[in-house]
């Protein structure tokens, strides 16, 4: 539902962002579920507030008829976003390189693509367009789980 809403998830994405600031360095889509690294100004931590604003946002932009369970139902809630979040704080460099590359292996790791170029609505082809990766990156092996993930 994700990809086939990409253009309502960025109108909301950037809505959020408007009132809510947060600069994304890495993130994919997929169609049933997305990874986004986001950096918060300094002194705010408020994730919950955007991601609460996000997933209703979007959940109100595309029109209803996923299927929902009984307790979805009784509570009044779609059924398109999870109730919650998991969330990290990025230690160092290396530990926010790692997820980086977690990010954009992800399409591949759920078989979407079979190389990490073929995936659109993702960062990878910015970091590619920068150098920070090879055109030929992730090639062979899921480098995450060499990074040790």
């Amino acid at each position: 539902m994700l990809t086939d809403n990409i253009d309502s998830l960025r109108a909301v994405f950037r809505k959020v962002r408007a009132t809510h600031p947060f600069a994304v360095p890495a993130i994919v889509a997929l169609p049933e579920h997305l990874h986004c690294i986001w950096t918060l100004p300094p002194g705010d931590a408020d994730y919950r507030t955007r991601w609460a604003l996000i997933k209703a946002g979007f959940s109100r932009s595309i029109p209803p008829g996923e299927r929902r369970c009984l307790s979805r139902v009784k509570r009044g809630e779609r059924g398109i976003c999870q109730r919650r979040y998991w969330e990290h704080l990025i230690r160092d460099e290396t530990d926010l390189a790692r997820h980086v590359d977690y990010i954009h292996f992800n399409p591949v790791k759920h078989g979407w693509v079979q190389q990490v170029a073929d995936r659109p609505w993702y960062s990878f082809h910015r970091y590619l367009a920068q150098g920070i990766y090879p055109p030929d990156w992730a090639k062979g092996p899921d480098p995450a789980m060499q990074a040790g993930e």
